[in-house]
C-alpha cells in the first residue's frame, strides 16, 4: 500500500574561512613579504540513500542541518582546514525538491546514492596572492564566501510494512493510535474505517516501520462484499500481517461468531483472494482484554489459541488501554531486523570468492 510521507528541512552548507593578512617576520629577514594563507572551504551537505531506513519520521524532530565552517587562513602561508561535509541518511526512494523553486533536485532510488543539496562556500584568498611589483606589502585578503542554504521538501512513497486485518470493530484503528502518531477515526460501530490509515512506528532513531489498517473485512469480501474487497490486494505488498480479533465479542455482535470463528472466516477470504496470503507471516493479536476480568483473560486467550491450533506468535492486549501493544512493536522491529540480516548474509554468500584472473 503506497502513500506519501513528507518532511521539510532546511540545509545550510558551511561558510568558507577568511583569508589571512600576514607578513613573514623572522630574524635577519627584514623584508619577508606577505605570507597570509587562504581560508578553508566550507563543508557541503549531502543526502545519501540508506536501505535500513523506512520512513521520514526522524525529520519530524530535527529540521535544520548545518555543515561545518571552513577555518580561517593563517600566517606562514598556512591554509585553513576545510569544513567537514554533512551527510544526511534518507530512505531509498526519497524525492528531493527545492521548496523555493519547486524544482526536483534528485531522486535517490538505490542504496548508497548520494545527492549534493548545498555546496560549501569557497575559502577567501590570503594576502600572499595580492603581492605585485608595485604592491609588495598588500594588506588585502578576501573573506570566505557563504555556503548555500536551501529549504528542501523530502517525499517518500511509503509501502506499508505491516498490515492489520480483522473484522469490523476488532480494534485496528485503536491499535494504530496506540503505537503511532496517526489519528484514524474510532467509534463503536462497524465500518468506521472507510479507507486505509497509515501510521509510522518509531522504535528509536533510524529504526521505524510503517503500519496500515485495512478497512474491516467480512465474510464474502473476496467476492465483493463489505468495504475490504478493494483493499485485500494491498495485503500482498506487506511483509507481516497482524490479525486482530475481539476476544470478548458481544452477544449478537459481528455475525454472532466466536473469536476462533472470526479468524477462520478471515482466513477463508485470504485464501479466496490469493492463497499465497496464507503463507505470509501472520501473528494473532487477541484484543479487548480489558472487557474480561483479569483472572479470566489468560484462560480465554489460551482457549482461542488451542481451538485454532495456532502455532505462530500470539499476543493478548488492550489497544484502548495501550496494554501489551508496545512489546508487539518491538518484536515487529526485531523481525524486520532479522529479515535484513538474512538478506545481507544471502547476498554475501552469492558473491564469488576473489577476482577472476
Amino acid at each position: 500500500m503506497k502513500l506519501v510521507d513528507e518532511a521539510e528541512i532546511q540545509v545550510s552548507a558551511g561558510n568558507g574561512g577568511n583569508g589571512c593578512v600576514g607578513f613573514r617576520r623572522e630574524k635577519f629577514i627584514p623584508l619577508g613579504g606577505p605570507d597570509g594563507g587562504d581560508g578553508g572551504d566550507g563543508g557541503s551537505v549531502w543526502l545519501v540513500a540508506d536501505e535500513n531506513l523506512n520512513t521520514l519520521v526522524d525529520f519530524r524532530h530535527q529540521r535544520q542541518f548545518r555543515a561545518q565552517r571552513g577555518e580561517n587562513g593563517m600566517g606562514r602561508q598556512m591554509y585553513g582546514k576545510a569544513g567537514q561535509d554533512l551527510v544526511i541518511p534518507v530512505p531509498v526512494g526519497t524525492v528531493v525538491t527545492n521548496v523555493g523553486t519547486d524544482e526536483v533536485i534528485g531522486d535517490l532510488t538505490r542504496h548508497g546514492d548520494r545527492l549534493l543539496v548545498a555546496h560549501g562556500g569557497k575559502g577567501g584568498l590570503g594576502n600572499m596572492h595580492f603581492k605585485s611589483s608595485i604592491n609588495r606589502s598588500p594588506r588585502k585578503a578576501l573573506p570566505g564566501l557563504p555556503g548555500e542554504e536551501r529549504e528542501l521538501k523530502l517525499e517518500l512513497k511509503l509501502l506499508a510494512d505491516v498490515g492489520l486485518l480483522g473484522f469490523p470493530n476488532a480494534g485496528k484503528s485503536t491499535l494504530i493510535r496506540a503505537v503511532s502518531a496517526a489519528t484514524p477515526k474510532v467509534a463503536d460501530y462497524p465500518f468506521t474505517t472507510l479507507y486505509p490509515n497509515l501510521g509510522v512506528v518509531s522504535v528509536e532513531a533510524h529504526r521505524s516501520f510503517v503500519i496500515a489498517d485495512i478497512p474491516g473485512l467480512i465474510e464474502g469480501a473476496a467476492d465483493g462484499a463489505g468495504l475490504g474487497a478493494q483493499f485485500l490486494r494491498h495485503l500482498q505488498r506487506t511483509r507481516l500481517l497482524l490479525h486482530l480479533v475481539d476476544i470478548a465479542p458481544m452477544e449478537g455482535g459481528v455475525e454472532g461468531v466466536t473469536p476462533a470463528d472470526q479468524v477462520r472466516a478471515i482466513e477463508r477470504e485470504l485464501g479466496k483472494h490469493d492463497p499465497e496470503l496464507l503463507n505470509k507471516p501472520r501473528w494473532l493479536v487477541l484484543n479487548k482484554a480489558d472487557l474480561l476480568l483479569e483472572e479470566e483473560q489468560q484462560a480465554a486467550a489460551q482457549a482461542v489459541v488451542d481451538e485454532l491450533g495456532w502455532k505462530d506468535r500470539w499476543y493478548l492486549v488492550s489497544a484502548i488501554g495501550r496494554e501489551g501493544t508496545w512489546p508487539i512493536m518491538l518484536d515487529v522491529m526485531a523481525f524486520f531486523d532479522r529479515q535484513r540480516e538474512e538478506a545481507a548474509e544471502a547476498a554475501a554468500a552469492e558473491q564469488p570468492y576473489g577476482n577472476a584472473g
